[in-house]
């Protein structure tokens, strides 16, 4: 329910008034034959989930909290079982990535690493809006993509009244190009904000609910590191983000490429308005970079015949810490940094910390348990006999269609409660038709964060469409194209790269049996 608001929409009335009935209805009838009654209740219980996400008739937080009540009350699991799914590592890895980007926030540097990539690479209308896009794709890799687009939308916004001022005088662009410009920026902010979250696991929820699922649904699997999830997320979005910039400024919009005059003198008053960096900004930097490099060099890295220590095993820790190891370090160290010693404040405080989004961390719990109970019900076993039919169709066809669903649905639905869903149902089609679950959960997951149509697919369209520089019909009319390469992208990437690269098998392997 929009917190603006004090009255509920016909979407959340019919959820209201559809899914407690449904459920009730659901666990007074038997279950179907070969489906256990604990894995009826799981499947009721999803299904409540689902129509409460869809309809958002009560926060979405909150709908994540029914399995710590339905479980153990239908004898799926004890209520120690279920809230154990609430404490995964992969929450605190994203706790501790929040921490960082709030720590970035607070002092403005993600604000100063924008504005020098766009100094740097921005001179003409087309390039500046592919300055913007870089930038934007790369704080999104690290902090949310809403606050990242909350941060470039003014800085775009300056470069859009300094364009047409100037053209005003009749020395730069006709009102045509000024219009195009304007609409191109605005767009590729929010596209590129989405696009570059997926590159890292912190960068987007859905990554982590998928490793979070990998984690709760196949223990013998190997680990999704940091690392591993990251070499394939950067090449997609060095594929994608320069078709979404070439389709906006190329085809669509057609932004001009003549330089710009004035453009780097913006941008350079912008910069000088920031000052020096202040010792904590200095300080975040510093833990950011260690941050990072914790991360890629805590596994062993095997090229060739030569293998690379990384940390973790060289300190005899590999089998005890993970990725969220280094994030709550990190968070702890920006929590006792100072910034003014005198006073005791210190370069992360706890008021900054309690702004980071909460209720992501709990959905992330919520999407854990639903996918456990699938599991320790036999739901998951039972959904994988069903869809036995599934093996006649080629492979390459069921990815394309997984992207294609994710996509479209996500328009319309919170990604992270749509990916927290078919979680556990993708890797019972993979398992049923036997192929490795990576395969479709995986595209799954990326297509979760490629809805580019609508104001209300993700957070960053609906702040570019509020700014009233883009309109419903330009959104859907780019975002179309972008949907549909993307659904392409994806299924290519995953069939002819990810599948090498991460040493994935088109078969089922032993640990998903």
């Amino acid at each position: 329910m929009n917190p603006q608001k004090n009255e509920y929409s016909t979407r959340q009335k019919v959820g209201l008034f559809a899914g407690f009935p449904l459920f009730v209805i659901m666990i007074f009838l038997p279950p179907p034959s070969g489906l256990s009654a604990p894995g009826w209740f799981v499947l009721a219980s999803a299904l409540l989930m689902a129509i409460l996400w869809i309809s958002e008739c009560i926060p979405i937080p909150v709908t994540a909290l029914l399995p710590l009540l339905l479980f153990p009350f239908f004898k799926v699991s004890p209520f120690g079982a279920v809230a154990s799914n609430y404490a995964n590592s992969n929450i605190f890895l994203f706790m501790g990535g929040f921490f960082i980007a709030m720590a970035m926030q607070r002092w403005g540097l993600h604000r100063r690493i924008a504005l020098y990539l766009i100094y740097f690479i921005g001179s003409s209308p087309r390039r500046i809006v592919l300055g913007f896009m870089i930038a934007t794709a790369f704080l999104s890799m690290w902090i949310s993509n809403t606050a990242t687009t909350m941060m470039m939308y003014p800085i775009g916004l300056a470069i859009i009244l300094h364009l047409a001022d100037y053209s005003a005088e009749g020395d730069a662009l006709s009102e045509m190009g000024v219009a195009n410009f304007r609409t191109a920026l605005m767009l590729a902010i929010a596209y590129a904000a989405s696009i570059g979250g997926i590159a890292t696991l912190v960068g987007t929820p859905p990554n982590i609910v998928f490793v979070s699922a990998v984690s709760r649904l196949y223990p013998e699997a190997p680990e999704i590191s940091f690392v591993s999830w990251m070499v394939v997320g950067l090449i997609l979005v060095v594929i994608f983000l320069p078709i979404c910039w070439l389709l906006l400024t190329s085809f669509i919009f057609k932004v001009s490429s003549q330089t710009l005059a004035g453009g780097r003198e913006v941008l350079r008053e912008e910069i000088d308005k920031l000052g020096p960096m202040q010792s904590s900004e200095k300080s975040v930097a510093v833990v950011f970079v260690l941050t990072a490099l914790a991360w890629i060099s805590r596994r062993d890295l095997t090229i060739g015949s030569v293998t690379l220590h990384g940390w973790a095993s060289t300190l005899g820790v590999g089998e005890y810490v993970n990725d969220a190891t280094v994030a709550i370090l990190a968070s702890l160290v920006l929590f006792i940094l100072p910034h003014k010693i005198q006073t005791g404040e210190f370069v992360l405080d706890w008021e900054s910390a309690l702004k980071i989004p909460w209720g992501i961390l709990l959905l992330f719990g919520g999407g854990i348990a639903l996918a456990d109970g699938f599991k320790v019900s036999g739901l998951a076993q039972w959904f994988g006999e069903q869809l036995t039919l599934l093996g006649t169709v080629p492979l390459i066809v069921m990815i394309l269609l997984t992207c294609g669903t994710l996509t479209f649905m996500t328009e319309l639905t919170s990604n992270v409660a749509t990916t927290t869903l078919f979680m556990p149902i993708l890797a019972s089609a993979a398992v049923a038709i036997g192929a490795h679950p990576f395969l479709l959960m995986i595209p799954a997951t990326i297509s979760a964060s490629c809805a580019f149509m609508l104001p209300v697919a993700t957070p960053p369209n609906a702040i570019i469409f509020a700014s009233g520089y883009v309109s419903v019909p330009q959104m859907a009319r780019a975002g179309i194209y972008l949907n549909l390469i993307g659904m392409v992208i994806v299924t290519l990437l995953t069939y002819f790269i990810i599948v090498p690269l991460m040493g994935i098998t088109t078969s089922l392997p032993l640990w998903a049996q």
